[in-house]
């Protein structure tokens, strides 16, 4: 998501100065953008998917760091800048920047329109149409390149994403497709749109079908993850998942002498002429009618799976097979990068927004997880429905691990005599690696570990009002001892159990409760004020279950 006025039906590019603060004057002095390649090539798409690569491997935990970083190849060309950016600028600008950095066109959607016929355009029901499009000029002497980066950014919002993968125009084309799902035609730098508001970018395709993926967020840090069940299937429509780059042209250009392009029109290569568009994600295999998407069927090697397993099974390497001790290692390393990217976020909303120091508004936003404003850049909602759903699909595979053993299961690579043991002995293995502090209101350091907070995972506040304990789900009275949250607070953070209790987020629904209101319920997934129970997520608690019944019946 970007900050933008919810309600907004129509988004036009709007060539103004830069967002305060993100640029120095010292930046004035920078190469400008000229075109010298009227495409992109091979080349050029190789060394992209190695840009991105490099970024996505780096140890950096902004988009600002990364490109500060080694990971960088252009750094030592940049003024001193700040790039500060969410989720849904990522994509543009780094394919932006590369292409800057290497003479290379570049265009983007600068109009959406709802295809509902108004309300917010970031969760329109039915899609978005393209109604503009702008592209860098091919100038003789080129453009500043920062200031166009920066304004397409202002421009850019999940909107963009949210548009009919079957939809075809020659002037309003769109600037991503829908790619087959293998390894030829997922690679680095493949968007990964989850239309429930985030944005995140392919860096890695492992050998075993899992998808490495780094996103940024309102408050412009990064995290990095894998592609999982919190990326909803959808229709065509709606454009999720996965959106390749269309490669453009420029036509009618004149080169100089000094080898830079001038004029000409940029124009997108139709569907019908790219080898790896597909509408495979949404028609499944085999396929059915797009209007059918969710009666379709997902088949492989004769056996039918469903789309998230057939996604794995597409991308390994070979057969799909699972090792669930190199699994749970796996998902316990995502879980602890999730939860210091999180405390750092909680550090930025204490910090800088200090917004645990003010008195909550009477409401709720109309919809806590698209909203805009100081709930946008300092609460947690999406971040922690994210982890939530990150805990629950480790949950639910340590058990189908355990279940496909019990069945000899061919697609489980495993030699021991013990998985549960062993399972448990890599998942506290990791725990002891991933060792995070937060500071409390009073100045301590407390201990953060993954197992501890799958233990308080569901009391995790996402108010940003709420004390840095509060955020973090303490319950011991010693640790909220230092909390200041007076009673209005509690009372606030008491009503609102209910919606920390649920993993779905329902950006349809209207949630813009009183606290009067969210007391009183009633609860339910289409109420807007949460669900009364939380789902099962530990882990550790379940591995001990199954060795201690192991033992029981030896």
């Amino acid at each position: 998501m970007r900050l933008s006025r919810a309600g907004l039906s129509l988004v036009f590019l709007s060539l103004v100065a830069f967002v305060a603060g993100m640029v120095t004057p010292a930046s004035a002095a920078t190469s400008p953008w000229r075109i010298t390649k009227d495409h992109w090539d091979a080349s050029d798409e190789r060394g992209f998917e190695e840009f991105i690569t490099a970024i996505g491997a780096a140890d950096c935990w902004t988009v600002d760091e990364c490109l500060k970083s080694p990971a960088n190849p252009y750094r030592h060309t940049d003024p001193r800048v700040k790039f500060l950016m969410d989720c849904a600028d990522v994509p543009y600008f780094l394919r932006g920047y590369y292409a800057w950095k290497n003479g290379l066109p570049f265009g983007w959607q600068s109009a959406m329109q709802s295809g509902d016929g108004g309300g917010d355009i970031r969760y329109s029901t039915n899609g978005n149409r393209i109604v503009g499009r702008s592209s860098v000029p091919a100038t003789a002497s080129g453009i500043s390149a920062l200031p166009l980066l920066f304004q397409i950014n202002n421009t850019v919002s999940t909107a963009m994403f949210r548009r009919s993968s079957t939809a075809e125009s020659a002037t309003y084309f769109s600037d991503t497709y829908s790619p087959r799902l293998d390894r030829e035609a997922i690679r680095p730098g493949t968007i990964a749109y989850d239309v429930n508001g985030h944005v995140s970018i392919v860096w890695r395709v492992e050998s075993n079908g899992r998808l490495l993926i780094f996103s940024s967020h309102p408050d412009h840090t990064m995290s990095r993850s894998f592609v999982g069940r919190e990326f909803l299937r959808t229709g065509p429509e709606l454009g999720s998942i996965f959106q390749k780059w269309r490669p453009i042209r420029l036509e009618g250009a004149k080169r100089n002498a000094n080898g830079v392009l001038v004029g000409g029109r940029l124009v997108g290569t139709p569907n019908a002429e790219l080898p790896d568009y597909s509408l495979e994600q949404y028609v499944g295999n085999p396929p059915v009618i797009p209007v059918l998407w969710g009666t379709a069927s997902f088949v492989k090697d004769g056996e039918e799976m469903d789309f998230y397993t057939y996604l794995r099974a597409r991308l390994s390497t070979g057969n799909l097979s699972y090792q669930p001790v190199e699994e749970v290692r796996t998902m316990m390393q995502t879980l602890c990068s999730d939860i210091r990217t999180r405390n750092h976020a909680v550090e930025i909303s204490r910090k800088e927004g200090r917004t645990h120091l003010m008195t909550p508004p009477g409401r709720l936003p109309r919809n806590i997880y698209g909203t805009d404003g100081v709930w946008e850049l300092y609460s947690t909602p999406s971040r922690d429905a994210r982890l939530k759903t990150a805990y629950k699909e480790m949950y639910d595979a340590v058990r189908e691990f355990m279940l496909l053993h019990s069945i000899d299961s061919p697609r489980l690579d495993y030699k021991g005599t013990d998985l549960a043991g062993d399972m448990l002995a890599v998942y506290d293995q990791q725990n002891a690696a991933c060792v995070t502090h937060y500071t409390a209101s009073d100045g301590r350091k407390i201990e953060l570990t993954v197992d501890k907070v799958a233990k308080r995972l569901f009391k995790l506040s996402f108010d940003p009002y709420h004390c840095v304990e509060r955020r973090w789900g303490a319950t011991d009275p010693a640790e909220l001892a230092s909390c200041p949250d007076g009673a209005l607070k509690t009372r606030w953070y008491e009503a609102e159990q209910p919606l920390r209790n649920q993993i779905d987020r329902t950006y349809d629904v209207q949630m813009s409760s009183s606290l009067e209101e969210l007391e009183r319920g009633p609860f339910g997934l289409q109420t807007g004020r949460g669900v009364e129970t939380a789902p099962e997520v530990d882990i550790r608690s379940w591995l001990r279950g199954q060795m201690s019944q192991r033992a029981a019946q030896n």
